[in-house]
């Protein structure tokens, strides 16, 4: 059976799917098609359904929730690990307004769904890709950003500053771990191989943590600008236990932020538990 795989090219990702794409583990008669693409592309080919098994934001996961279920393993999410908001000059939140142009990581990211929790008021948003944000920040392309994954480590060295973090924001608020992505897969594929499937990325990730702190050749390949250190800080972060099981915290946290996104979206859909694990 071939199944297509859709991730990022960070490093959480790749260390997490490296030894399952590149036959480090038995996958027992599953191939899988591995697909990089960024994180809000990912998201989008999710609303269309295009992928077996892909990589998501949460929101994308919910309004995708009669394609897909979320798979126990492979998720992102923590304390500590939120998007941040950043700014060019040193800026206090009492001063944000209304006019500032806020850069965000698309539409369908925790990113926005995050920011538009702690800031509704700002509405003035300009989505693009994640790595482009510091430079828009920087050359007054936009006001503000929200930034994510490596860019928290290396947003200081290109002389911004941190304006807020949102994940602590939520965290705070909401007494929950902040959810930020998930493994999804198409609820056509049988219980039976989405089952194995699961335990194989498992499989996978307690092979990647075997072998750490070393970083494969694979994730490097995939991460040619950062260097080792950041490396180790990105998959420190957003790879935790959550990442082998949700648990009852984990799959709380993600139904707190489903409750969010609801309202936000105006939405009366009657959504079940079951629908989303």
């Amino acid at each position: 059976m071939k199944l297509t795989l859709g991730f990022s090219p960070c490093p959480n990702d790749t260390f997490i799917f490296d030894a399952l794409v590149n036959n480090k583990i038995d996958t027992e008669g599953l191939v899988f098609e591995p697909v990089l693409e960024d994180v809000e592309t990912l998201n989008q080919w999710a609303l269309e359904g295009k992928l077996d098994i892909t990589k998501l934001s949460f929101p994308a996961f919910f309004q995708s929730i009669e394609h897909y279920t979320l798979l126990d393993a492979g998720s992102a999410l923590g304390k500590g690990v939120g998007p941040l908001l950043v700014s060019k000059e040193k800026m206090d939140v009492s001063a944000l307004s209304r006019s500032h142009t806020i850069a965000l990581p698309g539409a369908n990211t925790t990113a926005n769904l995050v920011f538009s929790f702690a800031y509704p008021s700002l509405q003035q948003k300009k989505f693009m890709r994640f790595s482009e944000i510091e430079d828009a920040v920087l050359n007054g392309e936009a006001d503000l950003g929200v930034i994510i994954h490596e860019n928290r480590f290396t947003y200081e060295q290109k002389g911004l500053h941190k304006v807020a973090d949102l994940g602590e924001y939520w965290e705070n608020t909401m007494k929950t771990p902040i959810p930020l992505g998930g493994i999804a897969i198409k609820q056509e594929i049988k219980r039976s191989p989405a089952l194995k499937v699961n335990a194989l990325i498992v499989k996978s990730l307690q092979h990647a943590f075997a072998q750490y702190p070393q970083v494969s050749d694979y994730v490097k390949s995939h991460s040619q600008s950062m260097s080792e250190e950041v490396m180790r800080k990105h998959i420190d972060l957003y790879v935790n236990d959550y990442s082998l099981s949700l648990g009852k915290v984990g799959k709380k946290a993600i139904l707190t932020m489903y409750a969010t996104y609801e309202e936000f979206n105006s939405s009366n859909a009657d959504v079940s538990v079951e629908e989303l694990f």
